[in-house]
């Protein structure tokens, strides 16, 4: 009995010393969780602290002046005359390449009409060949008048017209009087006789008609 009550007391005090073992531990373990987050706040505060003063220490970047009028308005000055010259130069190159083409194409048409016109020359050389020489002179006649007539349509294909303004009105623009004479069949101001035709390309008066005007009866 007397040992019953011993091993009861026994373990009552170990059970005791247990908790109390416990509790120590459990307190510790708070003591060090505190510590810790007492250290881990000194910490960020000092490296808080040390930012600004960093900052502090490095030099701020000076900002960017702006561009005072003046300088605007000799910038803007600048970039007019650059495309002002640009396009002097591309004026200047479509001015040679357009006169270029106008020569070229003025050389191609002079040398179609130059090449037809070789044809009526080449007809005259024959028809005044020795061997090709008539006798008869109604059949040379007729042989120039073929030749005439090629050449008449050649001139003409190519855009040139005669004037040949008998009786008509007196103009000054197409036509030279050479002088003035009484008719009693022309009204005054009007054209008696063409003494030279004249000729115009289109509408442009290449050779005045010089002729002789009616002053009347």
């Amino acid at each position: 009995m007397a040992e019953d009550l011993n091993e009861q007391e026994s373990t009552a005090e170990e059970k005791a010393k247990f908790e109390n073992d416990v509790l120590k531990a459990a307190e510790d373990a708070m003591k060090m969780e505190a510590e810790a987050n007492n250290a881990d706040a000194s910490d960020a505060q000092a490296e808080a602290a040390e930012q600004p003063a960093e900052a502090a220490e490095k030099p701020a970047e000076p900002a960017e002046a702006a561009p005072s009028a003046e300088e605007v308005l000799k910038q803007q000055l600048a970039d007019a005359t650059d495309r002002n010259l640009r396009l002097m130069a591309e004026f200047d190159n479509y001015r040679r390449r357009t006169a270029k083409e106008q020569l070229e194409l003025i050389e191609t048409a002079n040398g179609k009409l130059l090449e037809k016109l070789s044809e009526v020359q080449d007809n005259f050389e024959r028809a005044f060949a020795s061997e090709n020489k008539a006798q008869d002179l109604e059949a040379f006649e007729k042989g120039m008048q073929m030749i005439y007539n090629q050449f008449a349509k050649i001139l003409t294909d190519a855009g040139l017209e005669q004037i040949d303004p008998t009786g008509a009105e007196f103009d000054p623009n197409c036509h030279e009087a050479l002088m003035q004479q009484p008719s009693e069949t022309v009204p005054e101001g009007h054209v008696v006789t063409v003494f030279q035709k004249g000729y115009k390309l289109k509408n442009k008066i290449l050779k005045t008609a010089k002729v002789i005007v009616s002053s009347g009866k």
